[in-house]
């Protein structure tokens, strides 16, 4: 049975007829035929209760045998499509099993076929003509096939249609007009497909449309302008086609569109003002165009908006700032483009250059591209002459020789002052240390060596104590305490550095906030524990340090390439992250976490994708696991509340305030969404946080909305691995903590949706990964 045949449809309604009407006779072959179904009903009812969505009602048939007009036209649907797997063998009798369950992907309501769902199971050849002749047809779900051939007119003559879904197929030919004259038509997803020609007016004639996705084909012609008088859209998206022209003034009329996309067009002219009035938008995306003028201010009002994109157009002036006024705003894009002036200081902090660059007259969005400061005004008076003329002297070569001998005195003179300063701090240092030798070899012991787990040295007029564990580095207090620092990121635990010492090596120092650990005796005890533990998926603790004055620092590898967070939301728009990508670092997830619940006894408690950093192979290792057990309670409650509000929390931890391996299991499931939807579970979603988004357009059977448009296009390769992964995650972020898998249980499962990925993943970390990388924030 297809995954997603199970969740109910809001389309279907199945009234039940009196059964005592039926025959004696006809009661006898129906139970013969409902027999011949029950190993279908036996996986009905085991998808039900391993599935994350339970149905709002039983879809039972209603004892009525199909119509005849309507067999007609399923045999002349059967005879126009190819299928090569054999999913259409069902269809082989005289139409008794057609309205009972029996003829795979029909749905019946008294005698009239009302929904025809075959999506993902490799059907060629076209679709029939005489599919108007199903007058009750509400539903027609084909997508993911490779049908050719145009779509059929009678289509649009059918008139309880209410979703078409041919979306990534090889259709050809143009949009039939006829489609708009579908009064109950919701939804229309013919994208990733091969259709030409104009957008039909007549589609806004669909007063019910609210879903319309013409993206990936080839039309032409300008914005349709009658789609600005369907209130009812909320997405809408003609991405990658051939349209010209302007966006028209009358798109402020779409009050209720949430998300739209018109990238990769030629659209050209200016944006209207009207586009500021989209008061619901969250994803506005117009890249790849060739939009000129300024960027409207009317953006900024649009307080939804949680995705601009902007780029390779021919945008003017400057970024206006209302757009740092954005509450909800986590992905800009306006580089490549011909802005000028400064960047406001608020989005240059939020967004890094990649947002930025290609425009030569912008400033002020890195270090590089600094804004030149304002010169000071000139006086119009002329100075007086005597002045004048001692600004025109020059500098004889006598007076030239004299200055620059005096700054070399200058220069030598410092340098023998730091040489001096450092002699007498290294004397000190070599004394404190020989004499801490000296006392450590009359009085150690090896329980004193193994509790510390590593060498204890002093750091002279530092003082403190550092401890180090196995691994390639090497380094003193001083030498930490006098790197060179820069804050990478801060978190309920604290601040994370980047730091650079003498001998050119890097690390990632974790200050932690002095008033949230426990006591020293106590940190020590659990900070030993964690810096034994050793996998390939989990970031090594390589020293702590703990300072005369209370200070608490833990050493960690650090990694060039940053954050799973940072590498699937800032990154730029040629940038794409292909599916053995993202499944490498799923599986190196659940490996890691694994590891800390049967392995360590360890739960993490604050699995997010900021704490999931990645190698320099996009190898996964998991950060900030155990840091837990080093704090207080109190702390420990503010770091789960901080989860829940960044969408990784577990529900049942509102109450429980105690992490266990369900809720981490949780976590692990909204990241592994986040892979597959390339969606922020910070991102708002009409008031819906990732799992229930996801599971709203599940139910739906809009499933390749959910996908992140990079992994569709390779659909056709990919979709049973995508569609398994995607069931596999919804288990995991189950409301009930029972119905979620335990997380070597989610290992296995994502081994045999791509056992090469495991494969190649588990000889590349057979060995701990000797790549520097970096501590989370």
């Amino acid at each position: 049975m297809d995954y997603q045949n199970h969740i109910p449809n809001p389309f279907c309604d199945f009234p039940i007829t009196n059964w005592h009407r039926i025959s004696h006779k006809k009661k006898e072959k129906w139970k013969m035929i409902m027999t011949l179904q029950s190993h279908n009903l036996v996986l009905f009812l085991s998808l039900l209760i391993f599935s994350p969505f339970q149905p709002v009602r039983s879809e039972i048939w209603d004892g009525v045998i199909v119509t005849a007009a309507d067999y007609q036209s399923l045999q002349a649907f059967k005879h126009e499509l190819d299928d090569p797997k054999g999913f259409l063998k069902s269809w082989n009798d005289s139409g008794y099993g057609a309205c009972s369950g029996g003829w795979a992907g029909i749905k019946c309501a008294q005698g009239q076929v009302i929904v025809i769902q075959l999506p993902w199971k490799g059907l060629g050849g076209r679709i029939t003509q005489k599919i108007g002749q199903l007058q009750g047809l509400r539903k027609l779900s084909l997508h993911d096939n490779q049908i050719q051939g145009s779509i059929p007119a009678s289509l649009g003559l059918l008139p309880s249609l209410r979703g078409v879904q041919l979306f990534n197929n090889l259709l050809s030919g143009s949009i039939p007009p006829s489609l708009g004259f579908s009064p109950l038509l919701q939804t229309l997803d013919l994208s990733n497909n091969s259709l030409i020609g104009s957008i039909p007016d007549s589609l806004a004639n669909s007063t019910k449309l609210y879903r319309l996705n013409l993206s990936f084909n080839s039309f032409s012609g300008s914005f349709p302008i009658s789609l600005t008088h369907s209130p009812s859209l909320t997405f809408l998206s003609i991405s990658h086609n051939n349209l010209s022209g302007n966006v028209p003034t009358e798109i402020g009329s779409l009050s209720n569109l949430t998300v739209l996309d018109l990238s990769h067009n030629a659209i050209n002219g200016r944006l209207p003002a009207s586009i500021g009035k989209l008061q619901n938008l969250t994803i506005l995306n117009l890249s790849r165009n060739q939009i000129q003028g300024p960027i409207p201010s009317g953006l900024g009002n649009i307080s939804t908006l949680a995705q601009l994109d902007l780029s390779l157009n021919n945008l003017s002036d400057a970024i206006p700032a209302s757009l740092a006024d954005l509450p909800h705003l986590s992905f800009l894009n306006v580089s490549y483009n011909n802005l000028s002036g400064s960047v406001p200081i608020l989005l240059s902090q939020k967004f890094n250059e990649s947002s930025f660059i290609g425009n030569i007259q912008l400033c002020g969005y890195s270090g590089s591209t600094p804004c030149p400061s304002q010169a000071p005004s000139q006086s119009v008076v002329p100075p007086p002459p005597g002045v004048a003329k001692r600004r025109r002297r020059r500098f004889s070569t006598k007076d030239r020789i004299l200055i620059a001998a005096a700054a070399l005195l200058v220069v030598l003179f410092l340098l023998c002052c730091i040489l001096l300063c450092c002699l007498i701090r290294k004397r000190a240092a070599l004394k404190s240390k020989d004499g801490e030798g000296a006392r450590a070899g009359a009085g150690r012991t090896e329980k004193g060596v193994a509790a510390g787990g590593g060498e204890i040295e002093s750091g002279g007029e530092v003082g403190g104590k550092l401890v180090h564990f196995d691994g390639p580095m090497a380094f003193t207090a001083d030498d930490l305490l006098c790197a060179t620092a820069e804050i990478m990121g801060k978190s309920t635990f604290g601040t994370v550095y980047k730091a650079t010492l003498e001998d050119g090596s890097e690390v990632a120092v974790k200050r932690l906030r002095e008033k949230i650990t426990k006591n020293q005796r106590e940190f020590e005890a659990e900070v030993n524990i964690l810096g034994k533990i050793r996998h390939p998926n989990l970031l090594a603790l390589r020293a702590y340090y703990l300072g005369p004055k209370g200070e608490k620092l833990l050493v960690f590898d650090y990694m060039p390439k940053g954050s799973l967070a940072a590498f699937l939301h800032a990154r730029g728009p040629d940038t794409p992250i292909d599916w053995p990508t993202r499944m490498r670092i799923a599986q190196g997830m659940a490996r890691g976490l694994s590891h800390l619940h049967s392995h360590e006894n360890i739960i993490h408690g604050n699995l997010t994708s900021s704490n999931v950093l990645l190698d320099e192979r996009a190898h996964s290792k998991i950060a900030d696991y155990g840091l837990s057990k080093l704090m207080t309670a109190a702390a420990n409650s503010n770091v789960i509340a901080t989860a829940g509000a960044l969408g990784y929390r577990a529900p049942e931890l509102s109450k429980l305030k105690k992490a266990n391996t369900k809720t981490d299991v949780y976590s692990l499931g909204v990241i592994i969404l986040e892979l597959l939807t390339g969606k922020s579970p910070g991102e708002p979603m009409n008031g819906l946080d990732l799992p229930q988004w996801v599971a709203s357009i599940v139910k739906e059977e809009w499933t390749n909305e959910v996908f992140d448009l990079e992994l569709m296009r390779d659909a056709s390769a990919i979709g049973d691995e995508l569609l398994n992964t995607l069931k596999l995650a919804l288990h995991c972020v189950d409301p009930s903590p029972s119905a979620r898998p335990e997380v070597h249980q989610v290992l296995q499962q994502l081994e045999e949706i791509r056992p090469e990925t495991a494969t190649s993943s588990a000889d590349d970390g057979a060995a701990e990964p000797s790549i520097p990388s970096t501590a989370s924030e």
